[in-house]
């Protein structure tokens, strides 16, 4: 697998397994929401620094980045779409 999709592939997996959209990850690392969808689909060729700040942000070790998917790995799900996470309600008796 190339660096790039590596990397792609990564950001993509700990972002969704954490359930933080890819918008308030953009948000929360200070990058253009357009350019860290770049990130995930292999358009862009973020810099060290800015995967360090991304690394930061979801928490992680930088070297997450470089981790080789298992074999036959699937990409992952996307998240539930909206912005707002669904509301549980009450029955009422």
């Amino acid at each position: 697998m190339r660096a790039r999709a590596l990397v792609a592939w990564n950001v993509r997996r700990i972002r969704v397994d954490r359930g933080i959209p890819q918008e308030q990850l953009a948000y929360d690392a200070g990058i253009d929401r357009s350019y860290m969808g770049g990130v995930e689909r292999q358009e862009e060729n973020p810099t060290i620094d800015l995967l360090d700040r991304i690394a930061r942000t979801l928490g992680v070790h930088l070297s997450e980045f470089f981790v080789q998917p298992p074999k036959g790995a699937t990409s992952h799900k996307t998240l539930r779409k909206g912005r707002k996470p669904a509301r549980l309600r009450h029955k009422k008796k």
